[in-house]
């Protein structure tokens, strides 16, 4: 239920406190996306001040992947029980605890167990943030503005996080640990003050705990399986077994909440044609940036020998081009909907991939760089938003949070098995060290280029499907004589 004080006025024009309410929750995406690309840069400082071998310095990443991607379903459905208020600032709370914790520790276990409480407190405020948006704001104009500046923020965060680790990395990898706990603190205490107060939903059939445990231990188990398989072996006998355990993990998972009174997911949200495409879409797109930026990462700092700012300001204006688009991407989707913005950012991506494929040990940043750095900015910028207002668009108000939650799964999980099927390729294709040229190790990271792209493409085929359906228009809100109340009214083409 929404606050009066924080609802749009009648004209829809927002409140200063409604804009309060949205940079509150903008703080936390932020801080998510912030906190994923700081740590990259930070490793091998962490790895010689805490002496930590390589695989253990993957678990400071995959610890925070494991925790967040895991518990997102858990996350969401607990933001329309709990109440979205309460579960988005005890989240962010221990988000603030943990960034402080992480920053003081002086040992290898406890800095991973602190990134995986930071991974599980953001699996709460992602789905809380997301639902209270969508609960807030009334579907159309005013929504999709909302999402887009809100996500907007987090892709910005995801490259200022680099730039930011690049910076106080030199002084101390701590700083980068350290830095999320002071913002943190400000977005609680100001959302004390401002977000909206939900009712929490009763008289639904109670708690789905089966549902809950065969949903979070799914999850658990198929990111860490993922995360795991480039170094046990994608064929070996843990793996596969893994991969069978979640197989039947899901299928319980299924038969529990097709008879689950209050389920966890309920599953007739998915026999919804647009809501499959942007949970797919957001699959893919993240998978396969998230893969992308990996690999130029290794290629800029091993094969160029540029320093990790440099790097980070090569990435800058993809972040750049996605923050100044922010306040405009909403009227853009008023304008030309979802499907045809998915189908266009998606384009850009694949172009953008395919032109990076020139890559060479003596590039041309104005030629090869820099284009590809806008077109996946410009892709950024539309797809994203478009994601979020896709998902949420229809849901009733006491499943936003569920819905919210299962899109951030596809989001994460996407990102973590995509990225695990890159690396399994480089390293297939990887020279022996005592081949290991420049050149030959250029080659390597060729063919794994080719399936980010070819993962993008699989994105724009399948948000391609939703141009043969017939468009609906987005809501648009029209004023009624009372201030008090609006209609929402659905106009068809």
């Amino acid at each position: 239920m929404t606050s009066p004080l924080t609802s749009p006025t009648s004209d829809g024009r927002w409140t200063p406190r409604l804009w309060g309410t949205l940079l509150v929750l903008c703080a936390a995406m932020f801080l998510d996306a912030l906190d994923v690309s700081m740590v990259g840069v930070a490793l091998p400082s962490i790895g010689a001040d805490l002496g930590l071998s390589t695989s253990a310095l993957q678990w400071i990443v995959s610890g925070y992947i494991l925790g967040y991607g895991g518990l997102l379903l858990l996350g969401g459905r607990a933001a329309d029980l709990l109440g979205r208020r309460q579960v988005f600032l005890v989240a962010l709370g221990v988000f603030a605890l943990a960034s402080l914790l992480g920053g003081l520790v002086d040992s290898g276990p406890l800095l991973i167990a602190s990134r995986f409480i930071k991974g599980l407190s953001a699996a709460f405020t992602a789905p809380a943030g997301l639902s209270i948006i969508t609960t807030t704001f009334p579907e159309g104009p005013l929504r999709n503005r909302a999402l887009a500046i809100y996500t907007t923020c987090g892709a910005t965060g995801y490259s200022m996080g680099l730039v930011f680790s690049g910076l106080l990395t030199e002084a101390s990898w701590r700083l980068t640990m350290l830095l999320p706990a002071p913002i943190a603190l400000i977005a609680l205490f100001v959302g004390l003050k401002l977000l909206p107060r939900s009712e929490r939903e009763r008289g639904r059939g109670g708690y789905d705990i089966p549902g809950a445990v065969l949903g979070t231990t799914s999850m658990l188990l198929l990111v860490f399986t993922v995360v795991e398989a480039p170094e046990v072996g994608w064929g070996s006998a843990r793996t596969v077994l893994s991969f069978a355990a979640v197989a039947v993990l899901l299928a319980a998972f299924v038969a529990v909440e097709r008879r689950s009174p209050s389920p966890l997911i309920r599953l007739g949200v998915l026999r919804s044609g647009p809501q499959v495409r942007a949970q797919l879409g957001a699959l893919t797109f993240v998978g396969s940036y998230i893969g992308f930026q990996f690999l130029v990462t290794l290629y800029m700092q091993q094969l160029l020998g540029w320093s990790a700012l440099h790097t980070a300001l090569a990435f800058l204006p993809a972040g750049a081009l996605v923050a100044l688009s922010a306040t405009k991407v909403g009227a853009v989707i008023d304008r030309f909907g979802t499907a045809r913005l998915m189908v266009l950012g998606f384009a850009l991506m694949v172009t953008g991939y395919v032109l990076f494929l020139r890559i060479d040990l003596d590039p041309v940043y104005a030629a090869v760089i820099l284009p590809t750095m806008l077109l996946v900015g410009s892709g950024f910028a539309l797809t994203f938003p478009s994601f979020n207002v896709q998902a949420t668009n229809g849901v009733d108000e006491h499943e936003q949070g569920m819905v919210s939650g299962l899109l951030n799964t596809s989001v994460q999980v996407g990102g973590a098995i995509f990225l695990a099927v890159v690396t399994a390729v480089v390293t297939a294709n990887a020279p022996e060290r005592g081949n290991a040229s420049p050149q030959a190790v250029l080659d390597s990271y060729r063919p794994g280029l080719v399936v980010v792209t070819l993962i993008a493409l699989a994105g724009l085929l399948i948000t391609l499907t939703g141009l043969r359906t017939r468009r609906e228009r987005p809501s648009v809100v029209v004023a009624k004589s009372t201030p008090k109340e609006t209609e929402r009214v659905t106009v068809r083409d």
